[in-house]
């Protein structure tokens, strides 16, 4: 015996239609009427995983974790960036410590070594074509230019570890050069 509260969809139908043929009908209109209470979360569950990272997405966190235990913090507490993931396959990425410096000449061709230096190690940015295996939950980046030309021709693999409407955290397994895992946190922009 149904609890204090439960209706049965064979309820809703005797009471409303006294026709069968009406029946079928109202088992599709509540069925869609029920699919429109779930949460957002588990209709995104319903999407590819290439579907759900398509978008533009600002960063939250990016914390290198290096092969000793120790973590980098490269671009500080407070990083900022993007990411963008287009439906054909295309993206671009730009991170950025908040506070990179000025360049006291105002000419981008005269920075100071000092200036120069801060501004490589404090940026990246690169771009490309990205495919998603579904099966690993993983993407892999196909470099066409960037800032730290040592990636060039080396496929870029990043682990989904978790993703939902809002919120994407992916990690890079193996850093350039082999300088441990790299985990970055994303927001939906």
């Amino acid at each position: 015996m149904p609890s204090a509260g439960t209706v049965h969809l064979s309820h809703i139908q005797s009471i409303v239609f006294h026709d069968d043929a009406q029946k079928p009908a109202c088992k599709f209109a509540c069925i869609s009427a029920g699919l429109g209470l779930l949460p957002r979360e588990a209709m995104a569950q319903a999407k590819t995983l290439k579907e759900q990272i398509v978008g533009a997405w600002t960063l939250v966190s990016w914390v290198q974790i290096r092969p000793d235990g120790t973590k980098n913090y490269r671009f500080v507490n407070n990083p900022k960036g993007v990411n963008m993931f287009s439906h054909a396959g295309r993206f671009s990425l730009i991170i950025m410590k908040a506070d990179l410096p000025k360049i006291s000449s105002n000419d981008a061709m005269k920075p100071t070594a000092e200036e120069a230096e801060a501004i490589v190690i404090g940026s990246i940015a690169y771009y490309g074509t990205y495919s998603v295996d579904e099966a690993a939950k993983s993407l892999t980046l196909q470099l066409d230019g960037t800032t730290l030309t040592n990636q060039l021709g080396i496929p870029q693999k990043r682990n989904i570890d978790s993703i939902g409407a809002n919120e994407m955290h992916y990690s890079n397994p193996t850093g350039v050069g082999g300088t441990g895992k790299i985990d970055v946190v994303w927001k939906r922009a």
